[in-house]
């Protein structure tokens, strides 16, 4: 959220608004689909939106959907506010931040409440990635296998 000069509250950065935006369209495009809409759309569309980013992001989401696609191949791809994303049954597992869609200085892998990685009363649900290296790969690979159930 952002402060103008005089201190006060001005609301939505313009990355929030554009990716609540890219929401809109999102669930625009699936109602216009309707039941016409099959697996590979969603594939698609998540294949186009890894294209565009730039070329560190790129990388970084072509690894992540690779290791989703071996790992869990029975969630749906699908964009999520502008960012690649894997469902079950509708509800998001997990999804792919580019560093650049906030403009951070990490890409984050994210897991919603869907993702089976239930741990006592307290677990990670977010993971910074500045590099994904054959390790971190393997972290990867192990938390999507187990979010996915």
């Amino acid at each position: 959220m952002s402060n103008n000069k005089g201190g006060t509250f001005d609301g939505f950065t313009e990355e929030e608004r554009a990716a609540m935006k890219e929401h809109a369209q999102e669930l625009k495009t699936a109602a216009r689909r309707g039941s016409r809409a099959s697996k590979a759309d969603g594939e698609q569309d998540v294949l186009a939106k890894i294209d565009e980013m730039p070329d560190q992001d790129r990388v970084m989401a072509e690894r992540i959907h690779a290791i989703v696609r071996e790992n869990a191949p029975h969630l749906t791809s699908r964009l999520w506010y502008g960012q690649p994303a894997y469902a079950r049954d509708g509800k998001i597992v997990c999804f792919f931040q580019p560093a650049s869609k906030f403009k951070t200085r990490y890409a984050t892998l994210g897991f919603n409440d869907a993702a089976a990685l239930d741990e006592g009363t307290m677990w990670p649900s977010a993971f910074a990635l500045t590099e994904l290296t054959d390790e971190a790969a393997e972290r990867v690979a192990a938390l999507v296998k187990r979010a996915a159930g």
